[in-house]
């Protein structure tokens, strides 16, 4: 036997109308045809399917299983086929989103508070144990979306620039460096350097300045939340360099010291890393939208801030 959801349509629709002549005008198909289709759908099961003697038409038992399997099935085909119409059309689809940076989650989560609102239809995603193997893990499609400052050549991977940020110094008010107007490589070799349990291939301050400048801290360690990394400079165990988004609600801290590195400062880009074919998604195009502006505006707060 096989049925078609056609013939699952035209059972409900006979049923509802309770006659083949406006069952054939819901269908928009001809009575003939409507007919046709019915006799060759009996045939297939070996049983009539209505009582046709009766007025308005009634199912038969056969017939009402089939009612029953409409039911069931046709809701079901209706949704899926309304989320095809949303694909298609842009309005829905699927962010999941790997970080390769601990501290933007200072303005990821309003970005995605912004996301969500604007795109109801769109499954939202942070895959954390992704990060450490976010680009690999994007080209396998296990996300969408990935927050990276190393951008590197891939083909189908699209890096689209979001802002440019500048990592600062922190220590506490009361460190001989406060008094420093800005920080150099060299005065790294005395300290203990806080910073996130990443490789120093991530860390901006090695690759930006310890690394070529051929400096060792006195001694590292790796802190897994921002507040705890400023908690522990404020305390005098250590000193930290931060991007300056998360620095600009310390500003007027007395607690710290936030300072240039080096006398021009340095600076550094963040990407979206994205699959070629999605980069002209309408909501993944928003996302960069957000992504950019929010930042920005942390920034600000740290406009002015003792440099």
């Amino acid at each position: 036997m096989y049925i078609e959801f056609r013939h699952l349509r035209t059972i409900r629709a006979i049923h509802e109308s309770g006659g083949l002549a406006r069952a054939a005008d819901m269908l928009h198909i001809t009575q003939s045809a409507l007919s046709h289709q019915i006799k060759g759908l009996e045939e297939q099961i070996g049983m009539e399917l209505f009582q046709r003697r009766s007025k308005p038409m009634k199912l038969s038992p056969a017939g009402q299983k089939l009612l029953n399997l409409a039911e069931r099935i046709l809701p079901e085909v209706a949704h899926v086929e309304e989320e095809f119409r949303a694909m298609q059309s842009g309005r829905s689809g699927r962010m999941h989103i790997a970080i390769e940076c601990h501290a933007c989650f200072d303005w990821l989560f309003p970005v995605l508070d912004g996301f969500r609102e604007a795109w109801p239809e769109v499954d939202v995603d942070i895959r954390m144990r992704l990060a450490f193997d976010a680009i690999e893990a994007l080209r396998r499609e296990e996300v969408d979306f990935v927050i990276s400052s190393d951008p590197v050549a891939l083909p189908s991977v699209t890096f689209t620039p979001l802002f440019d940020y500048e990592p600062k110094f922190v220590c506490a008010s009361s460190h001989p460096l406060a008094h420093k107007p800005f920080i150099d490589a060299e005065d790294f070799a005395e300290e203990t350097l806080l910073h996130y349990p990443v490789e120093r291939a991530k860390l901006d301050v090695f690759t930006q300045l310890l690394t070529p400048a051929r400096v060792e801290p006195r001694g590292t360690r790796g802190v897994e939340l921002t507040e705890v990394i400023l908690m522990l400079v404020a305390a005098g165990r250590g000193v930290t360099v931060l991007p300056d988004w998360v620095l600009g609600k310390y500003r007027h801290n007395p607690d710290y010291a936030i300072r240039k590195i080096t006398r021009d400062g340095i600076s550094k880009r963040m990407y979206a890393a994205t699959r070629d074919a999605d980069v002209a998604k309408p909501f993944v195009a928003h996302m960069m939208r957000l992504s950019r502006t929010e930042p920005v505006k942390l920034q600000r707060q740290l406009s002015g801030a003792s440099s």
